[in-house]
């Protein structure tokens, strides 16, 4: 949604992006505006948000949208992954200046010189994947996110997944929850 507004010039685009780009996350706000814009240009009930909410007012915020659409929160999943599995995931990460593909060196592509196996783009890292802002994340998320596990578990609706796993097993179990949760 982020990127959708930044494409489209938006005010809340580039400000959210300044942010981004220095590694900060978005203020609640924003991203709260963001997110009602985007919902109210939804026709379906359908939808999924990977990132979102990050803190306690995100999700209370949520929660009064989907209240207004009669509209109740179905699953929480919670991707769990120790610091060092997070680390190696930032150090490896690259993205394509063509196509914005990311990639995992190692796993998607041999090395950082490598082209995008999508489109044979050239892989560039992201100014953010650096030591600092990976270490201003953790201490954002232990601050402002590590709150919504009690907070959902609380709602009964949060699922961990253990992502140390290969993205096979990730998506199957992910999957094997979604349809537990909807038959």
């Amino acid at each position: 949604m982020l990127r959708e507004e930044k494409a489209a010039g938006t005010a809340l685009g580039i400000e959210a992006d300044k942010l981004t780009r220095g590694g900060k996350l978005v203020g609640d706000e924003i991203i709260n505006s963001v997110v009602a814009a985007w919902l109210g240009r939804q026709g379906g009930d359908d939808f999924v948000f990977d990132g979102y909410p990050r803190t306690l007012g995100q999700a209370e915020a949520l929660e009064q949208m989907l209240a207004e659409r009669k509209q109740p929160l179905d699953v929480v999943f919670l991707l769990e992954a120790d610091i060092s599995t997070l680390r190696s995931r930032v150090e490896n990460r690259a993205i394509c200046k063509a196509c914005g593909n990311i990639v995992s060196v190692g796993l998607h592509v041999t090395d950082a010189s490598a082209n995008c196996p999508r489109c044979g783009g050239v892989l560039t890292r992201r100014a953010d994947d650096n030591a600092e802002t990976l270490e201003r994340r953790f201490a954002e998320y232990a601050e402002k996110t590590a709150p919504l596990i009690g907070y959902y578990e609380k709602r009964h609706l949060l699922r961990r997944v253990n992502t140390g796993r290969t993205p096979e097993q990730v998506f199957a179990e992910v999957f094997q929850i979604l349809n537990e949760h909807y038959h």
